[in-house]
């Protein structure tokens, strides 16, 4: 029975570890808000549900179309669809204030 106890609370150490351990995006870890309009593809990448390819073609739809006027603008880029945009609304604006986390959660 001690020796139970021991293993569990060895593991649940091991576990503990390995989470802490785990790297966090700098946009998450500081509860960055990242401003569509003017993010690099490295900033955009830092974004949940977001890698390279889909933040080239953020970057590639905003230098063609111009600025975003809105953060639902982003379902006009190819691949990002509602519930990846309904992930990251919380996570991005448009940079007027409009797009905001606060303003999204009063919609």
């Amino acid at each position: 029975m001690k020796q139970s106890r021991t293993l569990v609370a060895i593991v649940g150490a091991v576990l503990l570890a390995v989470v802490a351990a785990m790297p966090v995006s700098a946009a998450m870890a500081e509860n960055k808000v990242v401003n569509i309009n003017t993010a690099s593809v490295t900033e955009l990448t830092e974004l949940k549900g977001i890698g390279n390819a889909k933040a080239q073609a953020i970057v590639t739809y905003r230098e063609k179309s111009g600025p975003f006027k809105s953060v639902d603008d982003l379902q006009q880029v190819d691949g990002i669809g509602e519930k990846l945009l309904a992930k990251l609304r919380p996570q991005v604006t448009v940079g007027s204030g409009v797009d905001a986390p606060a303003a999204a959660a009063k919609k």
